[in-house]
């Protein structure tokens, strides 16, 4: 099945000059029961679904390391906080990230140099952004951080600018930003307007240009949508790519044109693709409770062997 994708994908890049997406997995969690999630990937186009972690607690935003051999994700184990573990698809090895600082970890997201991860830290009713050398397991960075909620980083292609969103304007109402790598001012993206705020909230950077995408709803009440804001303009314009149900946690694929979202139609729930440039939206698998899913980057047949390898 890989095979014929990767074939597929040459072919797309043979006559537009554009990357496939054909080649490529879905990492999400999903809802199997109460104070329950799991792990599962699925190929590009719906087939193929395996569950990947079987702890019988809550594990969930997955993450997909550049190279596609490895994933981050967030456990709760029993009563212990939030911690980062990082699963080799091809041994089944896990570890635990330990930056050295106490608290809440969450929504992690790989640097495009596959080396450092970014996540939020939340504890001492402070919250905060921070980088870590997961490959020399050291080197703990604050990227930004204060009296707010920092959360749901995504990098740009080039790795020097951050999406993420934060409550940071005096409101529990996040909004999606943009900062530096390295810290400093972040630049608001998300519609915001004071006599409207809206609520927008888990970007995700389009891999091949500027645009960002993110879930949100125009007032506080109502279903959230999928939305693309485009980073080079710095117009409050932005792309409305969904009309009905409810919509959440878009995921770009490798071609910076498809996104993935986990949705609810009147039919249930389940995982939905749209087309970013027509707008065109299809099921991708129906009757699941999905979360956050993460489109990989596209796997090489080194990468597909991996994971045949490890059963996965």
């Amino acid at each position: 099945r890989m095979a014929v994708h990767r074939i597929s994908d040459q072919v797309v890049e043979w006559i537009f000059d554009e990357p496939g997406m054909a080649a490529s997995r879905i990492a999400f969690s999903r809802v199997l029961g109460e104070g329950v999630q799991e792990i599962y990937v699925v190929d590009s186009d719906g087939e193929n679904m395996r569950r990947i972690t079987s702890h019988g607690d809550l594990s969930k935003s997955p993450a997909w390391h550049p190279s596609g051999e490895r994933l981050a994700y967030v456990r709760s184990v029993a009563y212990t906080p939030h911690q980062i573990f990082e699963l080799d698809l091809g041994t089944g090895r896990e570890t635990v990230l330990d930056p050295g600082r106490e608290g809440q970890q969450a929504t992690p997201a790989y640097h495009p140099n596959g080396r450092e991860l970014a996540f939020g830290l939340m504890g001492y009713n402070r919250t905060g952004l921070f980088s870590y050398d997961v490959d020399q397991d050291c080197c703990l960075f604050h990227i930004q951080g204060g009296r707010w909620e920092d959360l749901s980083p995504s990098y740009s292609p080039d790795g020097r600018r951050i999406a993420f969103n934060s409550n940071r304007l005096g409101t529990a109402i996040p909004q999606v930003f943009v900062v530096s790598a390295r810290g400093g001012r972040a630049e608001i993206i998300s519609p915001y307007v004071p006599s409207s705020p809206g609520y927008y909230t888990s970007p995700d950077w389009s891999p091949t240009d500027e645009k960002v995408a993110f879930h949100g709803r125009i007032d506080r009440f109502g279903r959230y949508h999928i939305l693309v804001a485009d980073v080079a303009t710095r117009r409050p314009e932005v792309l409305r790519l969904t009309a009905e149900g409810n919509n959440e946690d878009p995921s770009w694929a490798p071609d910076g044109r498809h996104l993935v979202f986990s949705g609810e139609r009147s039919y249930g729930y389940g995982l939905f693709v749209v087309d970013a440039a027509t707008g065109r939206i299809r099921p991708l698998v129906s009757n699941i409770r999905p979360n956050a899913p993460e489109w990989s980057p596209s796997l090489a047949e080194s990468v597909e062997e991996t994971l045949r390898a490890g059963g996965f």
